[in-house]
């Protein structure tokens, strides 16, 4: 993209698209230089597309039968190109996407996960820190590659797990920070400090043999 010219975003979600809301504001507020495009879903009943709407983004909604992945993949791209995205958002997308998908667009796909990873990789992060008595939690924004929530990760928040934390407690706290750390990394992205190098997260230049970390270990709970 030439100087001056937002960076068109595609959003991926499948339910309430919280960090999608926080992502799209984010962008209109100018902290991000680039433009949500589209929001697409595999739900049509994802609470997520009338907030998008409400936020001025148009919407797609795409039929999702696990007995023909291809035809999917060929509705998404055909979506995500007409729209000229040049950066994908997974922002609650619970479908796993093809590795012919992920190769596509290799580098120019992020997600953020509610883990600290490589800690908890898939489902129920939550309930499995909370099993594990785990004292730390958060989440990682990473690049997407075609191994599940495995991709190099850009940057992660930290929150205390405190006594008396339920799922839905720990939840929250942790979506919080994902609200912070999302946006920022993408804005990263748009701003051409971030970058997709041999395999590897690159910031300034350099490269991120370790996530950023922000801490927010210190904030109380809601």
């Amino acid at each position: 993209m030439s100087a001056g010219t937002p960076l068109n975003l595609a959003i991926l979600i499948s339910g309430r698209g919280s960090n999608m809301s926080a992502i799209v504001r984010a962008c209109q507020a100018g902290k991000i230089d680039a433009r949500a495009v589209v929001v697409i879903s595999d739900r049509a009943g994802a609470a997520g597309l009338s907030h998008a709407r409400e936020l001025g983004v148009d919407t797609a909604v795409l039929a999702s039968d696990p007995r023909d992945a291809a035809s999917f993949e060929r509705s998404l791209t055909g979506v995500i190109e007409a729209r000229g995205a040049e950066l994908i958002a997974l922002a609650g997308f619970m479908r796993v996407l093809p590795a012919t998908f992920v190769a596509r667009y290799l580098g120019r796909m992020l997600n953020v996960h509610p883990s600290l990873l490589p800690a908890y990789r898939g489902l129920h992060t939550h309930r499995r820190v909370l099993a594990a008595g785990d004292t730390e939690h958060g989440a990682s924004v990473h690049f997407v590659t075609a191994e599940l929530d495995s991709g190099p990760v850009v940057l992660q928040s930290r929150v205390a797990v405190q006594p008396g934390d339920s799922e839905a407690t720990l939840a929250a706290r942790v979506l919080a920070t994902e609200h912070v750390i999302y946006p920022r990394s993408l804005g990263w992205f748009a701003a051409g400090r971030l970058t997709w190098q041999d395999g590897a997260a690159w910031l300034d230049g350099r490269r991120l043999d370790a996530p950023v970390v922000e801490d927010f270990r210190a904030a109380t709970s809601r």
